[in-house]
């Protein structure tokens, strides 16, 4: 009975152990095979990358190896832009030729006055300069002595209408044509025989609604006369002296010929005084003074 007992439990001993070694086996075949899966879900994340797609879910892309360098060149071209270079815009050439003779006609408007004009008159004789007055009709009328001084002493006589309306005027061009017509006959009869052609338009002429005006002079053979340089008495009256100079230095750069608009009407007393320095400044520059016929 005692041989039995130890027999039976050299058995379970037997038994044990065998339970004992399998389950090492066994916990070493898990460990392995956790190991193994391990290396391949590492090995896996280093060969796809994520990205996101239009409905913001997350998918994977594999990864190939031209990706990282060549893609981006491939396309390059479709969203890279080419500048082409633009073509430098012409500079105007016109009155900037050094070769050329400098000129400069001195233009006056809206006259005679009775107080401006003489003034004027007297500058230009000290200064040996001929200009050309632009005159109105109004005021020929009660200065004709004026108009027949500015002939004799070889300044130019042009008309600029008899009676200076703008509203009149521009109404319509038989209106303009009359009135031109109207203020020839009345220089005509103060001074005689001038040029009856040259005309300047009150205002200029360059307005897009004067277009009818300029064909209706053109076709009854005026030629109307504008002005490129100014000292800028027109803006108000009794503008500040070194403001009309510093005008006609900044309007006249760059130019070989210039035609300048001044006034010799009423309330411009500083054109008088600034006259003599724009006469100065316009020597020292190299111009001639010459006038419009």
């Amino acid at each position: 009975m005692g041989d039995g007992q130890n027999m039976k439990r050299f058995r379970l001993n037997i038994s044990g152990k065998n339970m004992r070694r399998a389950s090492i086996f066994a916990g070493f075949g898990v460990a392995i095979l956790l190991l193994f899966l391990l290396g391949v879900k590492l090995y896996s994340n280093e060969t796809v990358v994520t990205a996101a797609n239009k409905e913001g879910k997350s998918t994977k892309v594999e990864a190939k190896p031209e990706d990282s360098a060549n893609n981006s060149l491939q396309k390059q071209p479709e969203t890279v832009k080419k500048e082409v270079p633009k073509e430098p815009k012409p500079t105007p050439q016109a009155n900037t030729n050094n070769n050329q003779e400098k000129s400069a006609f001195l233009t006056f408007d809206d006259g005679p006055n009775g107080k401006i004009t003489p003034q004027v008159l007297e500058v230009l004789k000290k200064y040996d300069v001929k200009a050309t007055f632009f005159v109105i009709g109004k005021g020929i009328e009660n200065n004709k002595d004026l108009l027949l001084r500015e002939k004799q002493e070889g300044h130019a006589i042009a008309n600029h209408t008899y009676c200076h309306d703008y509203k009149y005027l521009y109404s319509s061009t038989a209106s303009f044509l009359q009135d031109l017509a109207k203020n020839d006959s009345l220089i005509r009869s103060v001074v005689g025989d001038f040029n009856n052609k040259l005309i300047r338009f009150p205002g200029g002429s360059s307005s897009n609604s004067k277009s009818a005006h300029r064909q209706a002079v053109t076709e009854a053979g005026y030629h109307y006369v504008d002005w490129n340089c100014l000292n800028g008495d027109a803006e108000a009256l009794n503008v500040p002296v070194e403001k009309l100079v510093e005008k006609v230095k900044e309007t006249s750069q760059g130019k070989n010929r210039l035609v300048i608009l001044m006034h010799d009407a009423g309330g411009k007393e500083t054109t008088v005084q600034a006259l003599p320095q724009i006469i100065e400044y316009l020597k020292a520059q190299g111009y001639n003074f010459k006038t419009l016929e």
